[in-house]
């Protein structure tokens, strides 16, 4: 199992992969229209504020809000006196938002259903309060298994639509995601639900590495899903046995300068950004920052490629 340490990252920047040594090499500038972000539901344990300085410290252009309890942004929690304090905080750190994630589902019942919708309100009313004209994007993955898909995807498509008429009025875009364990697992079922909504207001998620681990090559997912693709999270993943392990980036075989590249030719232009799965955060010993550093360094090389 990889262990994330401060020792890792000091031997990869010493290798010639901090931003500074990328420079010198002749990388002079980001490709052009991606901003490579850090999602902060890798930070739980970090108070917003250390968060954010970290973020801004490493290089990160802008970062992602997870509102989930237990979080510092735990959507229970988002009092008028509570945004007010995090838009401050985002002021000073001077990264903007890309996204906020939430974890909802389409496929529970009734009950489950309404809360989902309760807190998709909250998020597309908070995504507003943050920026009023470019409010960030909400994203999720839509739940369930893919043994569902068959006899749910009718009424998840229905329930799709109902997320779509809650971002509206808030001028806010819900992005879905594929999961390799959720009822949505494939570009085909998550573009036939994408399209069978009908959404004005709703966009697709890209993460290839719920597709590497069906096998699918980062050009071969990409293709249909970029017209539609309006967020990317990154990270690695791979299979061991039965079991899925999703990784830091780098700690896998992805090629981040040819993602970089294929997210350019597919007409990408937005945030990319690093999803640490709780599989590593929750382990012992887990240190958030070493893990926004040994992903940036990972990532850099490819974002800084001509």
């Amino acid at each position: 199992m990889t262990t994330t340490t401060r020792r890792d990252f000091i031997a990869l920047a010493a290798g010639g992969l901090g931003l500074a040594a990328l420079r010198a090499r002749g990388a002079t500038a980001p490709q052009p229209g991606l901003s490579l972000g850090f999602s902060l539901y890798g930070m739980k344990t970090l108070p917003l504020d250390r968060a954010l300085s970290e973020c801004a410290r490493i290089g990160y252009r802008n970062i992602e809000l997870s509102l989930m309890a237990g979080f510092p942004t735990d959507p229970a929690k988002l009092t008028p006196a509570v945004s007010s304090t995090i838009r401050q905080q985002l002021k000073t750190a001077g990264l903007p938002v890309a996204s906020l994630l939430v974890n909802l589902g389409l496929t529970g019942d009734e009950k489950a259903h309404a809360g989902y919708l309760e807190v998709l309100e909250i998020a597309a009313r908070f995504a507003a309060e943050i920026d009023p004209a470019h409010p960030p994007i909400v994203q999720t993955v839509m739940g369930g298994t893919p043994a569902e898909w068959e006899t749910k995807k009718a009424m998840m498509a229905a329930r799709l639509k109902e997320w779509d008429a809650i971002a509206r009025p808030h001028g806010v875009t819900v992005a879905v995601k594929g999961h390799v364990l959720n009822a949505v697992d494939t570009p085909e079922k998550l573009l036939w639900i994408f399209r069978e909504a009908k959404g004005t207001n709703l966009a697709i998620a890209y993460d290839h590495s719920h597709y590497a681990l069906a096998g699918l090559s980062i050009e071969d997912s990409l293709r249909p899903l970029a017209p539609y693709t309006k967020f990317v999270h990154v990270k690695d993943a791979r299979r061991e046995g039965k079991d899925v392990r999703f990784l830091l980036p780098g700690e896998g075989t992805t090629n981040y300068a040819e993602y970089f590249r294929l997210l350019k030719k597919y007409g990408y232009r937005g945030p990319v950004v690093v999803e640490v799965s709780a599989q590593i955060f929750n382990r012992p010993g887990y240190d958030p920052v070493a893990a926004a550093e040994k992903s940036y360094a990972a990532l850099a090389p490819g974002w800084m490629a001509p």
